[in-house]
């Protein structure tokens, strides 16, 4: 089963939200590979671009093993994102898509990211002008249920946008005040695909196939988006694929998760253009995310994040299996 979003045909199963700082290449790719239906960019500053940032390339740049992806951008200015789009279309980019749900004080000082959940009238504009920009590439836009528990506002504002030509909406059903704790509000997802006409993507609380049934069957939602319950967790795609299409699943066990990490880590070497060392100091944390849920796992985490070649790695892998055995897990 697919869902076209414009020109664009997507798996219904699950896909891959945008995380800055973490899904880099080597982590959408690991995503990819164990099914994710469609992948979306750390999100690029459209001013940035547009001042040629050092790394417009390198957050920008689609390769063919990542398709169907869509380039995520950040703007508070109407003429920026127009431009951002012409510079972002030279990279090929299948989808656009615009963020107005980031909640970090640095995005939303700029008058950025889920600060737009208070103007609607400046989100609808600065949606129009990246669609004018982008030609027959498809624009998307990712909300969130509103500024704060006072002001819900998600539908008023994904109908401004379907209005200024946005493809698809994305909802994260959480407000801006919450950042990312609580419980997402899937009703508010729920009343978004109510009130338009184009594909809606739900967001929040989705950690295994079940919750992602639940989610498609509580909103209604055209795709289901996962963030956090990726972490370590590239399988998570792979078991939503299974159940979706009657599958028996087998969840992988610990030396299976372990050699995961590792091919993980090697990929985040070879992508990176610094040194081993410093290469692995941004595999650290994906190394401790691999880890949750196990016996002892907090220490282990704990020396990921001293880790400094692939060689310590491979042998704190090693360590941490023959833990799991000696307890019988």
């Amino acid at each position: 089963m697919t869902l076209n979003i414009g020109n664009v045909s997507i798996k219904k199963t699950a896909v891959l939200a945008p995380m800055a700082g973490v899904a880099d290449r080597a982590y959408r790719l690991m995503c990819k590979k164990y099914g994710a239906s469609y992948l979306v960019s750390e999100m690029v500053s459209a001013k940035g671009i547009c001042y040629s940032d050092r790394k417009t390339a390198e957050l920008c740049t689609v390769t063919d093993s990542e398709r169907p992806m869509a380039v995520q951008l950040f703007g508070s200015e109407p003429d920026f994102m127009a431009e951002a789009v012409k510079i972002v279309l030279q990279y090929s980019p299948d989808i656009i898509d615009i963020n107005m749900g980031c909640p970090v004080p640095k995005v939303v000082s700029t008058g950025a990211g889920s600060a737009l959940m208070k103007d609607v009238g400046l989100a609808a504009a600065i949606t129009e002008s990246a669609v004018k920009s982008a030609g027959n590439v498809p624009v998307t836009v990712k909300i969130r249920s509103g500024w704060d528990s006072g002001h819900i506002n998600a539908v008023e504002m994904a109908k401004a946008l379907e209005s200024s030509g946005a493809s698809a909406i994305a909802v994260h059903g959480r407000t801006r005040d919450q950042f990312y704790s609580g419980e997402a509000d899937w009703n508010v997802i729920r009343d978004v695909k109510n009130a338009v006409k184009i594909p809606v993507i739900g967001n929040g609380d989705v950690a295994d196939a079940e919750s992602c049934v639940e989610m498609y069957e509580k909103t209604g939602c055209d795709l289901v988006m996962i963030g956090r319950g990726t972490y370590g967790n590239p399988f998570i795609f792979s078991e939503i694929e299974a159940r979706l299409n009657g599958r028996e699943y087998t969840p992988p066990d610990v030396s299976e998760k372990m050699r995961v990490m590792l091919e993980h880590i090697r990929l985040i070497i070879s992508i990176s253009e610094k040194t081993e060392e410093l290469a692995m100091h941004e595999a650290r944390k994906n190394a401790a995310w691999y880890m949750n849920g196990y016996y002892g796992s907090a220490k282990f985490r704990g020396r990921c994040y001293q880790l400094s070649s692939y060689a310590e790695a491979e042998a704190l892998a090693e360590e941490f299996v023959c833990l799991q055995a000696s307890k019988g897990l």
